[in-house]
């Protein structure tokens, strides 16, 4: 039985995140009741003590029933799990009178086009930008622009829609596709920018008071030159010179101050090349995916951990991470559309098989393998798509050998992909 005198966090996810898991987790080993807040359309709206059935478009409705619950039972924070649910945690937090960053600020933090528009007031090394949406005549608009761009949906996660365009031909094609993702997605607005040449790398970090202390910083080792852009390895520690990696902290926390971001997680990615170290964006929650099961601090804390204790109130003195290298691989969904098209559409497919996971599971140093794809299942490569085949975690001395590792189990992995397949 619940212990009515139990501190409550209500935790917001959208239907498909990966995130709520590993939130529920921490929340029951650190005694925390969590009161689960998800996003569902109101026909389907139910709630109990347990959970809240949120439309997170109806901010309004959202609003009440939070503060109807929490006339019944004390909330201590609203902790957003993925991006879809930020701006509605800095509203309820709002509305709760509970610590949170600004509604602007959260807002920000989901909209590419004005997030630029403030790292440019704040003098942080910024391409040109420009919005676009369905209105623009591309070809008028492929004339107007340098090259290489970049196009992408101005609030959308996961590299979903990024495409890389080189010349106006590319970018009618690219500015056809995107138009189309956005449709399904119900939005409008596309940023169109310059695009930032140069090494990639995230990081990630705990605000509290406005001051970033850094929980870690990742290697992507893999080369994310386009025309899609999709992340595959995270490694930490960064094998960056220290000189680089104090100007990336420096960079991402005048990120943060541009944004007016305070307090909790931040997920921050970055470019580096000889104009020095570029924000692409930066998000006012924690990584997404699965990846946080790739940090460990102090005596066997998680992420999600950390970031409850400070939610609660609690002071965050040391966030040393574990002392052995660690990473991740986000298993790619192949595309068996030609990479230098841009004009075809996702390549259809569903899983059938997968082969190779005790192979790859015997490579030394890989701790854990999980296929998070469905069997059976349509799968979407990137642009159109927003999900992998699953997950892979290595842990060693050295972040070469976690990449190594990495690299070979992907290399045992099999995955038998229908182009069609008709269940009747």
């Amino acid at each position: 039985m619940t212990d009515p005198a139990a501190p409550r966090l209500l935790i917001l996810a959208s239907a498909q995140t990966y995130r709520l898991e590993p939130f529920l987790r921490a929340a029951r080993k650190l005694g925390v009741v969590p009161v689960l807040g998800v996003d569902v359309p109101p026909a389907h709206a139910r709630s109990t003590e347990a959970t809240l059935g949120l439309d997170f478009r109806d901010v309004e409705r959202s609003i009440a029933q939070a503060q109807g619950y929490a006339m019944r039972h004390r909330l201590q924070a609203v902790i957003p799990t993925d991006d879809a649910a930020v701006a509605l945690a800095a509203h309820l937090s709002e509305a709760l009178d509970l610590p949170h960053n600004s509604i602007e600020a959260a807002e920000a933090a989901r909209d590419k086009h004005r997030m630029r528009q403030l790292f440019a007031q704040a003098g942080l090394p910024t391409p040109w930008f420009r919005l676009a949406s369905s209105a623009d005549d591309p070809t008028q608009l492929a004339a107007q622009v340098k090259y290489p761009c970049v196009l992408k949906p101005t609030c959308l996660a996961g590299s979903r829609g990024v495409i890389r365009a080189d010349d106006p031909g590319q970018f009618v094609a690219a500015f056809a596709r995107l138009m189309a993702i956005l449709v399904k997605a119900g939005l409008k607005d596309a940023l169109v920018e310059g695009y930032i040449p140069g090494i990639e790398v995230a990081l990630e970090g705990l605000l509290t008071h406005g001051n970033l202390k850094v929980l870690a910083l990742f290697d992507k080792p893999d080369p994310l030159e386009g025309p899609f852009f999709e992340e595959t390895i995270y490694v930490t520690p960064s094998r960056l010179p220290p000189g680089t990696q104090a100007a990336i902290r420096t960079s991402a926390a005048a990120a943060a101050r541009a944004l007016g971001l305070r307090e909790g997680p931040v997920h921050a990615e970055l470019r580096i090349n000889d104009g020095g170290v570029w924000i692409l964006e930066i998000a006012g929650r924690s990584i997404g995916g699965l990846c946080s099961q790739t940090l460990r601090f102090g005596t066997d804390l998680s992420l999600e951990e950390l970031i409850l204790r400070q939610a609660l109130g609690e002071e965050i003195e040391s966030v040393q991470r574990e002392g052995r290298a660690g990473g991740v691989m986000m298993i790619p969904i192949p595309s068996t559309a030609p990479s230098a098209s841009l004009r075809a559409g996702p390549a259809a497919g569903t899983l059938v098989g997968v082969g190779g996971l005790e192979a790859a599971q015997a490579v030394p140093g890989i701790e854990s393998i999980e296929i998070t794809a469905k069997l059976n299942y349509p799968l979407t490569p990137l642009p159109e798509g927003d999900s992998y085949l699953g997950f892979i975690f290595a842990r060693g001395e050295t972040p070469d050998e976690v990449e190594a590792a990495l690299r070979a189990a992907h290399r045992a992995l099999h995955f038998e992909i229908a182009p069609e397949l008709l269940l009747v």
